[in-house]
């Protein structure tokens, strides 16, 4: 073999026993735990919160070097088109809250303010609806329901799993859009029964709602745009999978410090011990 190409056996068996280089050694070992995290979160995160990771187990990296070693590895985090389906239909005579919330979207302790709002998720079974309650401290998820009509009792289901969870005190800013499910009597009553205050976005202004617009957006470009739901009790337990098991206690955030939402929250916990 050393005849055929050409170099000497002294040549070969240096190579065989050669150790390789700390900085190839180092490389190896980065490519390794850069490939880990990618599928540790399901291909959701891109090099700034891979950056985060690494630096946490006590590497000394950039986000450039991640960016660049996950190019070479071939690794890019979930991209998708967006696909809107609108859900909100304010279109009707009920009675709406003033917007109390004014687009402060930051508050200093948990169950101060929660937002709400319902979104399409595509299933080959028959379409469905996810109502979802977020509180704006801890971006938690704090309530959920899926089914597959929009009705208020959806919306309703949600409130009373994230009230009976997080047993908030008089006063919770609740916050929605004109949606005839929020502004529907049943609701209204819903609401002053546990002694929360109403407030709704601007008519046809989404921004007036951005949290909790924002949490259903990733849900679907993370999780719902990259899988094909054939029934739907496979879209509960996916969707199950994703709010309870991965957002709330580990994907990180990065409005938190780059901490999950359930590790955020667990702070003020600890105050309060």
């Amino acid at each position: 073999m050393c005849s055929v190409l050409e170099v000497s056996r002294s040549g070969y068996y240096k190579w065989r026993t050669a150790k390789p280089s700390p900085q190839a050694t180092r490389k190896a070992l980065l490519l390794q735990r850069i490939t880990y995290q990618f599928n540790d979160t399901g291909g959701c995160y891109g090099s700034p919160k891979i950056t985060i990771l690494l630096q946490r187990e006590g590497h000394k990296i950039s986000e450039r070097t991640v960016g660049k070693y996950m190019r070479e590895l071939g690794l890019r985090s979930c991209v998708a088109k967006k696909f809107r389906v609108n859900t909100t239909d304010s279109n009707h005579t009920l009675p709406v809250a003033p917007n109390l919330l004014n687009q402060q979207f930051f508050t200093e302790k948990p169950n101060q303010t929660w937002v709400a709002d319902i979104t399409y998720i595509p299933c080959r079974e028959g379409r469905m609806y996810l109502a979802s309650v977020l509180d704006l401290c801890t971006r938690e998820i704090v309530g959920w329901r899926l089914d597959d009509r929009m009705t208020t009792d959806l919306v309703m289901s949600a409130l009373e799993d994230a009230y009976k969870a997080k047993r908030p005190k008089k006063g919770l800013i609740h916050h929605s859009d004109r949606g005839s499910q929020y502004a529907s009597a049943d609701y209204r009553k819903r609401l002053v029964k546990y002694r929360m205050k109403a407030s709704m976005s601007r008519k046809g202004n989404c921004y007036d709602n951005a949290c909790i617009e924002s949490f259903h957006s990733l849900l679907k470009k993370e999780f719902v745009y990259c899988t094909r739901f054939k029934t739907k009790k496979q879209a509960y337990d996916g969707i199950y999978q994703y709010i309870e098991f991965f957002y709330n206690r580990k994907r990180i955030h990065g409005a938190l410090g780059y901490v999950s939402p359930v590790q955020f929250a667990a702070r003020f916990k600890r105050k309060a011990a």
